[in-house]
Order: structure tokens, then C-alpha cells, then sequence
């Protein structure tokens, strides 16, 4: 029997594992794959382990399994309730701590309320990437900001941006007209992301305030996704519609972004535990 725990941030929801105590799991693609089937399994948007660091720059090890079985560099929501995870089953001390990712380490900051209980994470998400060859894309000429993209003989132009992860980031007008289901994996898909991308769609409501959906490589439209609302206010702040501090809308609720003076992006937001239960491999 495996332990696990049910978490979501803003919707966004994964299985957490504990790794740490030397539980190993064998052929993991296919464990997500069942474990987040929602008719058959536990339900979720994915797997995330929670291991012990490779060496000595970071505290703890967090890996992503996407339902389809791939494995992803970053999650968002993700790391928010991995830090919630570690202050709550008392794996670390410190408020602020370090977790190594196939995007990079990125450091947390765990809030508490007054019963020292966290509700709240605050992640360091790093420096926007727009080299071609770390997002990464198919067309070898310098960043220009805009890539235009044929979906079903319609030319969407987008602005291509990594949070460690690939996002293809498009602007409309009304998000409630919009076909995601359609657009989204011919986007996702497309040859000119060799990993695939995620795609957020972006309406902007004024220069502090967007509203996003998101389509995620290997699940589907998702209630949030962390790393695409920083992408989506990167590529509005570089496209001169929103400020340095914007509030992210998603269907699953708000998320508080900041575009530091240290070039950093500061995502602020939820992390929830749904339920702890135990399964049979």
C-alpha cells in the first residue's frame, strides 16, 4: 500500500508523494497515468514525488508527472503544495526553502496564519526565458517577441516564453467565445515546439487585472497553472499591456504576480489539502 496526498492549488490538482522516507516507485508514467485517471483512479491533473536533493544546493527534489505519463520541468501550483506539504508533515524547519526541479531551483517562502497553519506559498519562479533553444522552439532566429502560429488556416500570433517549462501566450478579446478544446492540441502540438508547449489564452481586463486559460501539455484545460499565469504576465508586460504587479484570474481563482526590479517573477497563491489515503499498487 502507498500513501498519498490529494492537494490542489486553485483547482490545479495533483497526488503528492512522499520520497523522502525511501519509498521508490517503479515504472512512474504508468503509475500517473492510473493514479490520475478520475474515473478508475484517484483523480487528478498529475503525479508529483517529493524526493531528497542530488547534492547539497537545495533542500528537497520535486518531480512532475503530466496524465498522460510525460514528466514536466515546473509546476506552479505544484511547488506551492509541495512547500505545504514539507511545513505540514514537519520535514523542515525553515520557512523558506529550496526545491530542485527540471526547471531550475526555485525558493519558497511559506506563510502562516495566526495557528501557524500554511495556506499561502510564495515562490521565486526565476528569470523569463526567451532563447529559442531553452524554451525550447524550431525556429532559429533571434527572440522578436511574436511567432505567428496556423491553427485550422487561421494565423494566431503569440508570444513564446519559459517559466522553466514552454508557453505559447495568445491575447483575445472574450474568453467565454473561445474554443479551447479545439485550438489548444493543434497548439500544444504543434512541430515548432520539439517538448510540446503549453498555451494560455489571455484577455486583458486593465494594466493590473488578466484573465487567462490555459490549455497544459499532456492534461488539457486545467482550473490554473502557475508557471502559464507568470508566462501570461510576462508576455503582457512585454507587450505594454499590464504593470509589474498584476493579479491573475483563473477559473479556479486569483493568483498575485510580480515582475521584481531583479527581473524575477513572484507568483503568490493558495495551496489546499484535499485528502490523505493510501493505495494499492
Amino acid at each position: 500500500m502507498l500513501n498519498f496526498t490529494k492537494m490542489t492549488g486553485l483547482g490545479n490538482d495533483y497526488i503528492y508523494v512522499d520520497c523522502t522516507n525511501g519509498t521508490k516507485l517503479n515504472n512512474i508514467p504508468e503509475i500517473a497515468k492510473k493514479f490520475s485517471d478520475r474515473h478508475f483512479g484517484i483523480g487528478s491533473d498529475g503525479l508529483i514525488l517529493i524526493e531528497k536533493p542530488d547534492d547539497s544546493n537545495s533542500d528537497f527534489k520535486m518531480r512532475i508527472f503530466n496524465t498522460d505519463g510525460s514528466e514536466a520541468e515546473m509546476c506552479g501550483n505544484g511547488i506551492r503544495c509541495v512547500a505545504k506539504f514539507i511545513h505540514d508533515k514537519n520535514l523542515s524547519d525553515n520557512d523558506k526553502i529550496s526545491i530542485d526541479t527540471l526547471g531550475g531551483i526555485k525558493k519558497v517562502k511559506i506563510i502562516e496564519n495566526e495557528n501557524r497553519e500554511c495556506n499561502e506559498v510564495i515562490v521565486d519562479m526565476g528569470e523569463p526565458i526567451f532563447q529559442d533553444k531553452n524554451i525550447p522552439y524550431n525556429i532559429y532566429e533571434p527572440f522578436t517577441k511574436d511567432l505567428d502560429i496556423n491553427v485550422e488556416g487561421e494565423r494566431m500570433r503569440f508570444t513564446i516564453v519559459s517559466m522553466g517549462n514552454p508557453h505559447a501566450v495568445t491575447f483575445v478579446e472574450n474568453l467565454d467565445d473561445l474554443q479551447i478544446e479545439m485550438c489548444g492540441p493543434i497548439i500544444e502540438n504543434n512541430p515548432i515546439f520539439p517538448n510540446r508547449t503549453n498555451v494560455e489564452f489571455v484577455e486583458i481586463e486593465d494594466k493590473n487585472n488578466i484573465k487567462v486559460r490555459v490549455w497544459e501539455r499532456g492534461v488539457g484545460e486545467t482550473f490554473a497553472c502557475g508557471t502559464g499565469a507568470c508566462a501570461a504576465v510576462v508576455a503582457s508586460g512585454i507587450n505594454g499591456y499590464t504593470d509589474e504587479n498584476v493579479t491573475v484570474k483563473l477559473p479556479g481563482g486569483k493568483l498575485k504576480i510580480e515582475w521584481g526590479k531583479d527581473n524575477h517573477i513572484y507568483m503568490q497563491g493558495p495551496a489546499t489539502t484535499v485528502y490523505e489515503g493510501k493505495i494499492n499498487l
